[in-house]
């Protein structure tokens, strides 16, 4: 066994994870590194889940420090707003990450809603790793089929489903920014403001 190998998948699920949409999710680095090196799976499956919530953490941070700098300060007043009313229901907010990181969907649009609100990332990170550990056990499980056609996979990064996945995670975000979040929450009208950039 090479430990430098886990290293490499630790590494690599951070690294793609650090990047909002350029890249392959972390299930497929670890599918790859797996089958390349005929690694043990769980131990797998823990570098890369470990590496992914790193990745996403460290992501979540960044995004805030560019909120600061790139988003009106009534803006960020506004999600400041948001995350002090999602911090105030934590067992909800750990309950939606657990289920949202069960689904096929992306979680850059969770830790950008996470960072750009200035909720503290470690209090999403227990539930983001059991979710992710689960679902990515599915997919590295499941990965004989990408094992088995890794030619077409590598050639296929830009298929529809990574195109939709990334479409949905764009999407998600910009809902979340040009959301008016105090009026929607306060007076229970919805309204949009593109205005948000300094």
């Amino acid at each position: 066994m090479n430990i430098l190998h886990y290293f490499f998948v630790f590494l690599s699920s951070l690294v793609v994870d650090m990047v909002p949409f350029i890249g392959p999710p972390a299930w497929m680095v670890m599918v790859f590194f797996q089958v390349r090196f005929d690694l043990n799976i769980w131990l797998v499956l823990i570098a890369g889940v470990a590496g992914s919530a790193a990745g996403r953490y460290l992501y979540s941070t960044y995004v805030y420090l560019l909120s600061q700098r790139f988003i009106k300060p009534q803006k960020n007043e506004d999600l400041r707003f948001i995350g002090g009313k999602l911090a105030n229901n934590s067992w909800k907010v750990q309950l939606f990450v657990l289920l949202y990181t069960l689904m096929p969907l992306p979680s850059t649009p969770l830790f950008t809603v996470a960072g750009s609100s200035g909720i503290k990332t470690s209090y999403l990170i227990p539930a983001f790793i059991v979710g992710k550990f689960i679902s990515d056990a599915v997919m590295v499980f499941t990965g004989d089929y990408v094992a088995n056609n890794f030619n077409d996979i590598l050639h296929g990064l830009l298929t529809w489903k990574v195109l939709v996945g990334t479409l949905i995670g764009v999407v998600l975000i910009c809902l979340f920014l040009f959301t008016d979040w105090r009026k929607l929450l306060q007076e229970k009208k919805f309204r949009i403001n593109f205005n948000i950039w300094k």
